[in-house]
């Protein structure tokens, strides 16, 4: 077993030798496949944090009609699903924090000039998830008493629907370039083949079977695979760092695009071993279709 173990890492190594510069057009095909697969899958993680967290942040302004307090609808508001926090705002307290911010020290003169103030009990309801932020819109519009919700839904529908664009446009480039490494493999590997083909008639005349003489050019393939795949994790890393240093100066929300509690423990392992799996898979099928187009001549 030893010594078989040895024949094929030899003839591996002496394939890959053979295979010169194609080798390097094999390794750097499958590392831009998989580096922008794996851009793709950071991305999705990151913009389902986002939406994550801006739905946990987002906030439903309920306005109350004239005369209604916040404190009578509280029990009612409280009783619905999806409901997490809520904050009471008398509408003396907004008055007061807008007489504040338009400057004017005098908030019971500013009052009379208005013959009363203005404003209404407002209730801030903030949503258990970002699921959970539509039916709660819709139960607190049916609730007696509210005048007015306010929400900010577009954010989610918006980092949503370029998650699900990325995903299609990212789906349809890795697709490209995964036919694109297969035929650079399959080339690299029907050279080498080539190159070594009196050597495998050789062992064919002293009984080696189909098999046995393919399986070094297949260990070959699942060399270029796993070199792209960690190439492609170690160029991931840095560009996340890069990334990183550029944003750390941006607003909040750009800022948390690259927010390193997005990526868990486990997704930060999952992902070097999605990379070396699918970069191994590719280089296995690229070369096993050089094989098989040799032995059908």
């Amino acid at each position: 077993m030893l010594t078989r173990l040895q024949y094929l890492l030899r003839e591996t190594w002496l394939g890959l030798k053979r295979g010169g510069w194609m080798n390097w057009a094999a390794v750097s095909t499958v590392t831009v496949l998989l580096f922008l697969l794996g851009a793709g899958i950071l991305v999705s993680w990151q913009l389902d944090y986002v939406v994550n967290q801006v739905g946990s942040q987002l906030e439903v302004a309920t306005f109350l009609e004239s005369g209604v307090e916040a404190e009578s609808l509280k029990p009612f508001v409280e009783k619905l699903p999806g409901v997490a926090e809520i904050e009471l705002i008398s509408k003396e307290t907004s008055w007061a924090n807008l007489v504040k911010e338009l400057g004017l020290e005098d908030v019971k003169g500013a009052t009379e000039q208005l013959s009363g103030n203005p404003l209404v009990d407002e209730i801030r309801v903030q949503a258990r998830s970002p699921e959970a932020l539509t039916p709660l819109v819709e139960s607190l519009r049916k609730l007696k008493g509210v005048d007015e919700v306010r929400y900010l839904p577009e954010v989610l529908q918006q980092l949503t629907q370029l998650n699900a664009g990325l995903n299609r446009l990212g789906l349809g480039v890795v697709s490209l370039l995964t036919l694109a490494s297969l035929a650079v493999i399959t080339t690299t590997i029907r050279l080498i083949v080539i190159a070594r083909r009196k050597e495998i008639e050789i062992m064919q005349l002293v009984g080696a079977t189909s098999r046995w003489i393919a399986l070094p050019f297949v260990l070959q393939g699942l060399a270029f695979g796993l070199a792209g795949g960690a190439l492609s994790w170690a160029f991931l890393q840095g560009a996340r760092q890069f990334l990183a240093t550029v944003l750390a100066e941006q607003p909040i929300l750009i800022q948390s695009l690259m927010d390193a509690k997005a990526i868990t423990t486990v997704q930060q392992l999952q992902l070097p071993l999605i990379l070396l799996g699918f970069g191994g898979a590719v280089g296995i099928v690229g070369s096993l279709f050089a094989v098989q187009r040799l032995a059908r001549q």
